[in-house]
Order: C-alpha cells, then sequence, then structure tokens
C-alpha cells in the first residue's frame, strides 16, 4: 500500500511539472543581437504549440524545440542545432549556450491618426 502510495504521488509529480513546463508563449519574430550566423539585426522566429516548438534561426536553418528536462520552465533545447538556450521570464529574451542572443522584435506602434477638421461653407449659413 505505500508503495502504490509512493508511485502515485511521484507520477502527480512528473505531471505537475509539465503541466507547469513552458508558461511564457514565445511565438513570434526575433532579432538577433549577439553571436549571430549571420549579419547582426537579423530576424529569427519562433512558432510554439504547446510545448513543442519550431525555430529558425537568423541563418535560415531550422530545428524543433522543446522544454529542457531539468529545468523545463526556463530553459529550451533546439534539436537540430545541438544545444540548450535559456529565455527571460516575459519572453523577450532568449539567449543560447553558443552565445547567440535573441530579442524580441516588438515594431513601434503606428502614428497617431490626424484628424482633420473641416470648415464649414459659406453654403451652409
Amino acid at each position: 500500500m505505500r508503495i502504490t502510495s509512493c508511485a502515485i504521488a511521484a507520477a502527480a509529480m512528473f505531471a505537475a511539472t509539465a503541466a507547469s513546463a513552458q508558461t511564457v508563449n514565445l511565438t513570434g519574430a526575433y532579432r538577433c543581437l549577439e553571436g549571430c550566423r549571420a549579419p547582426v539585426g537579423s530576424p529569427a522566429f519562433v512558432t510554439q504549440n504547446g510545448t513543442n516548438l519550431n525555430l529558425v534561426n537568423e541563418a535560415g536553418q531550422p530545428s524543433r524545440a522543446w522544454p529542457d528536462a531539468f529545468a523545463p520552465t526556463s530553459r529550451i533545447w533546439a534539436d537540430a542545432w545541438n544545444e540548450s538556450a535559456v529565455y527571460s521570464p516575459d519572453g523577450t529574451t532568449i539567449q543560447f549556450d553558443s552565445g547567440t542572443i535573441w530579442q524580441r522584435d516588438i515594431e513601434p506602434p503606428p502614428p497617431p491618426l490626424r484628424v482633420v477638421r473641416v470648415r464649414r461653407q459659406a453654403a451652409l449659413r
């Protein structure tokens, strides 16, 4: 009975860890700032579907990725590149073990709308 209870507790712990993994949505466009394989400022992309990620680096090379088993709420593992990366709690920065740094590409807001006031013509008098 005691072994069964321990097994259930261990299973619940692993289920909770998997459920809490990847609380930040990393989907979006990024810019390479350092350690780039292409010119600095080149775009990189992340698409997230649950805990699965698809990455495309600044050189256009794709990789599948998922939460790192040892730190699922702060690190990802990029399989094709054979390296790990840590991401910021807000998901704006991803830093790879190789030294490459991506920052989320946040476009500036559009310019404010101009309000055009029309004067009433003399015909309306």
